[in-house]
């Protein structure tokens, strides 16, 4: 039965922070008990991640960058949605940021403004001035995987945690499912 750890052999990230991301090493202090594992960098897809790995689906967490605008002023935020879940991009979030219009954010803008590679971009080590949006399901889920700012690797990290990143609001954030 697929878990949150799956078959993977996970250490504690504090030991390994050479297989994540710069960003996400320099910010491993603020995720306590956090732990990562390398992966094949052409299965870090959620889908076929969880298949290869034997994780759940509901104890993956996406992030997201979006842009948001009012005006010439842009707002950057990363949203966070359990990977069976969508996130209410266009109503929850263009509300929570104050602004007219919503996007997701352009590949290449995102991976140099969070340092990160897109497909592992992970709210650990985002820039201290974005907000990161969590839905409730990622704070009750326990320990959930995210990215680790690189497709070799991967965190997991209690769900709570991640609500306690700078930055971080806690919300409803997941469209009802089908």
């Amino acid at each position: 039965m697929p878990s949150a750890e799956g078959n993977l052999t996970w250490l504690p990230l504090a030991d390994r922070a050479d297989l994540v991301a710069p960003p996400v090493a320099a910010a491993a202090h603020l995720v306590p008990g956090a732990r990562v594992a390398e992966i094949d960098p052409h299965l870090a897809d959620t889908a076929t991640f969880c298949e290869t790995y034997d994780v759940a689906p509901d104890a993956s967490a996406n992030c997201v960058v979006v842009a948001g605008r009012r005006g010439d002023e842009v707002t950057y935020a990363a949203v966070m949605v359990l990977a069976t879940d969508r996130a209410d991009i266009n109503k929850v979030v263009r509300k929570e940021l104050g602004v007219r219009k919503v996007s997701f954010a352009d590949q290449e803008d995102a991976e140099t403004r969070t340092g990160m590679i897109q497909g592992g971009i992970t709210p650990i080590g985002l820039p201290e001035d974005w907000l990161i949006l969590v839905d409730d399901g990622v704070v009750a889920a326990g320990p959930v995987v995210v990215g680790g700012g690189v497709r070799g690797a991967k965190v997991l990290v209690e769900g709570s945690a991640l609500a306690s990143l700078p930055g971080a609001r806690v919300l409803p954030l997941a469209l009802p499912r089908a």
